[in-house]
């Protein structure tokens, strides 16, 4: 299966976490929200991350980098990719 990376932006009650998720490049599952509402699914891994406070201060040194992180799907209040909070 041929796969594509989506950066996407996933707000909890604390943090504004940013990343790139491995979607399949056509078909069932491509979309995000199609990936989301997997019924099995507990967790989502993020490659490439940001983590930061969603309020953000302005401080460069309140955000956390990693190579990768799984986040809580209980713990996710808003989801939607990078791009559109661009616009």
């Amino acid at each position: 299966m041929e796969t594509r990376s989506e950066r996407i932006v996933l707000e909890t009650s604390r943090h504004r976490i940013s990343g790139e998720l491995t979607l399949p490049r056509e078909g069932y599952r491509s979309r995000l929200s199609d990936y989301l509402n997997r019924s099995e699914l507990s967790f989502i891994p993020l490659a490439d991350v940001e983590i930061g406070p969603l309020a953000p201060n302005g401080d460069p040194e309140s955000m956390i980098y990693r190579d990768f992180v799984a986040v809580a799907v209980r713990d996710i209040g808003l989801a939607y990719p990078e791009a559109a909070s661009e616009a």
